[in-house]
């Protein structure tokens, strides 16, 4: 049987934590999602992308081989990077009034008209070639103003005036302008669509396959230097906390990734492999040192394939038991559904901590599911 190309790779799982606090909202209380009727406990897309972005792990994405050699390895989410890495050793040396001109210029440059006010800003995501062209062009600037800050008002109008909106081309011959991370998960400029960079790897909130399973947890102080006289708690506080079995689901666009990568098959073959890792050992979480929220992955279940991804999130519209075993076996069952209705054909591989079978999926390891991933990219127009 031929397989078909494997244009997109989905990525589904299942993974368990107990009596933690993932993701919050603004009010301090777990992010929820109304499903099937039911109330579950959520962990947004973003927490879960950040903590994949920034794991000091073996399987971190900047100790993949050959990105260290990559100029746009780098790249910093901020609304201050104009200050923090642009400018900041100019700072120190070149009069203020000179300075703040072009400072003014490369903040509505960069962030949009209302760039000088920090809290109109985006937090935007600018790589090293970026950064590094500003810098260039700051110390250029500040040497032809000589000292004169009227000279340099002027100057950086004039370069405003040759870059508005022109974003995209500080880093035009760039291997990856906005750095891995910008490769990977993309970047969105509300003052300069062109240097929009589409996301290959596009992530779904993880919920609960359950109803939410939540307490309110009531804790004590006691203060270690009180007086004979003084007993009880010396702080009385209350926070929420939550267990449940996560479905999440990641689809990477194979030929978009490689684009991203400036068209290296390799590079794009080890990210998958690293990715494959940090979805299944890297856990979100907050309040480390309290509840110790570490868990790995109990289910991955990989589908390579050239149709439209789908999600497996029906499969528990209907809550399930918050058990790994029933979470799998409804799983098979949806997915065994959408086969026999679209016969679709995709490759499958997966892990699993139960002894359950999923239809047409070939049971494997981690190891062996990320090196089957990494070998996706070659395959790709063979």
């Amino acid at each position: 049987m031929t397989m078909p190309e494997p244009r997109f790779l989905q990525i589904h799982f299942l993974a368990p934590y107990t009596a933690a606090l993932l993701n919050r909202d603004d009010s301090g209380l777990a992010k929820r999602l109304p499903y099937g009727g039911a109330m579950r406990t959520r962990i947004s897309s973003q927490c879960l992308k950040r903590h994949w972005r920034i794991a000091d792990d073996p399987h971190a994405l900047d100790r993949i081989e050959g990105v260290d050699r990559i100029d746009g390895k780098d790249a910093f989410r901020s609304r201050e990077t104009i200050d923090r890495l642009v400018l900041r050793d100019l700072a120190e040396t070149v009069d203020e009034k000179v300075l703040e001109p072009i400072r003014d210029v490369f903040l509505t440059t960069i962030y949009g008209d209302k760039g000088k006010d920090k809290t109109s800003r985006q937090t935007l995501l600018l790589g090293a070639p970026e950064i590094a062209y500003l810098r260039e062009a700051a110390a250029g600037m500040v040497a032809e103003a000589a000292g004169d800050a009227d000279k340099a008002g002027k100057i950086a109008k004039e370069w405003a005036k040759a870059h508005k909106g022109n974003l995209k081309a500080m880093a035009a011959n760039a291997r990856m302008p906005a750095g891995l991370v910008g490769a990977l998960f993309g970047r969105m400029v509300t003052s300069d669509p062109d240097a929009n960079i589409t996301a290959p790897v596009h992530v779904a909130h993880a919920f609960t396959v359950h109803e939410e399973e939540d307490e309110s947890d009531y804790f004590t102080a006691v203060d270690d230097l009180a007086r004979d006289d003084e007993t009880g708690a010396d702080t009385i506080q209350e926070t929420e906390l939550t267990s449940g079995l996560y479905y999440g689901y990641v689809v990477v666009d194979l030929p978009g990734l490689i684009a991203n990568l400036g068209g290296d098959r390799e590079l794009a073959s080890r990210v998958l492999h690293n990715l494959i890792y940090l979805i299944a050992e890297v856990s979100p979480g907050a309040k480390l040192g309290s509840t110790a929220p570490y868990s790995r992955a109990s289910l991955m279940l990989l589908e390579a394939g050239d149709r439209q991804p789908r999600s497996l999130a029906e499969a528990f519209r209907t809550p399930c038991a918050p058990d790994t075993g029933a979470a799998v076996a409804a799983l098979s069952a949806h997915l065994r559904a959408l086969d026999e209705a679209y016969a679709t054909g995709e490759e499958r591989r997966f892990m699993a901590l139960t002894n359950h079978d999923l239809p047409g999926a070939e049971r494997a390891s981690l190891a062996d599911l990320a090196a089957w991933a990494q070998g996706l990219p070659a395959r790709l127009g063979a």
